[in-house]
């Protein structure tokens, strides 16, 4: 399958190996993976925070970017990010577009899958043959849980890496506390769910605090940091694409 990669903005200027994690990883399963250089935002931090019509080119590039028909599929590491092209750009399209925008996003929308939906959903696939011999635990993110209903998607393909030692997440579907701009603009609301978060996440004892979203991860990943949990966090791509050849090394994490 010819498969459109979209980096997502955190993919791109912060974390880049979650980006190329999902490259490796679906070209190992036999896949050609397609990187259209002309990629942008995909608008979402724009409608989250009530500017509906700027996203307008965005959304527009996305559909140009990833439109033509010999891409099969789009795959991305971020459920927020699919979450928004899927729900998201009809809306502006429709408010704001012309015939041919809309035209364009909806052909781009019933091709746009998160990752662990491409792999499991499209490529029928739950063993992608990863290794990874480390105690994980998994939190599920809001925008996969609630708006791309990806279920438990994830814990399939984690349950099937070799050597893991997958533990549940008291709580997992309680938010994490980010939420983009909700962050700053409700900081200590955010600062409260992210330790009853990070509380969760240090009882389980694991090495790892997986999901499949960066911005999440980001959020977990600092606080556990703070408080010197010795915990790290990792993209659910990164774990998928870590092999018995070609292993992923942790590195190490705060104490």
């Amino acid at each position: 399958m010819r498969i459109g990669l979209f980096a997502t903005c955190l993919g791109d200027t912060l974390y880049p190996d979650a980006v190329k994690s999902t490259a490796v990883l679906l070209a190992r399963l036999g896949h050609e993976v397609l990187f259209p250089p002309g990629q942008t935002c995909c608008g979402q931090m724009h409608v989250n925070t009530g500017y509906q019509r700027e996203p307008v080119p965005l959304v527009r590039n996305y559909a140009e970017q990833f439109g033509d028909a010999s891409i099969e599929a789009v795959v991305m590491p971020s459920g927020s990010c699919a979450g928004s092209v899927r729900h998201q750009h009809e809306i502006i399209a429709e408010r704001y577009g012309d015939a041919a925008l809309r035209s364009g996003v909806a052909t781009v929308k019933a091709k746009t899958y998160e990752l662990s939906e491409l792999l499991v959903d499209v490529l029928d696939v739950t063993d992608v043959g990863a290794y990874f011999p480390h105690r994980v635990t998994y939190h599920p993110t809001c925008h996969s849980l609630r708006m791309l209903r990806v279920g438990d998607k994830p814990l399939k393909l984690l349950r099937a890496v070799d050597a893991i030692d997958l533990v549940e997440l008291p709580e997992a579907d309680a938010c994490c506390g980010f939420g983009g701009t909700f962050a700053l603009k409700n900081a200590d609301t955010s600062s409260a769910m992210l330790r009853d978060k990070l509380a969760h996440v240090t009882g389980t004892g694991a090495d790892v605090c997986t999901a499949g979203d960066s911005s999440c991860l980001m959020h977990i990943g600092g606080g556990l940091s703070r408080i010197k949990a010795g915990t790290r966090t990792l993209h659910l791509a990164q774990i998928l694409a870590s092999t018995r050849t070609a292993p992923h090394v942790l590195t190490e994490a705060a104490r």
